[in-house]
């Protein structure tokens, strides 16, 4: 079954895809700008920019 998908030889090198600096840079400091508060039934999330 396996080999119905694959459209590659598996002697063939394959290269591992990596995030680039700019998303890594992006989504830290997303984190670090985001702030969850909890409320009593509710979550609240505030981005400070």
């Amino acid at each position: 079954m396996a080999k119905l998908y694959l459209n590659e030889s598996p002697n063939e090198k394959v290269e591992k895809l990596g995030p680039k600096k700019e998303t890594i840079k992006f989504l830290l400091n997303y984190s670090k700008a985001l702030h969850v508060l909890d409320g009593k039934h509710l979550q609240y999330e505030n981005l400070l920019n």
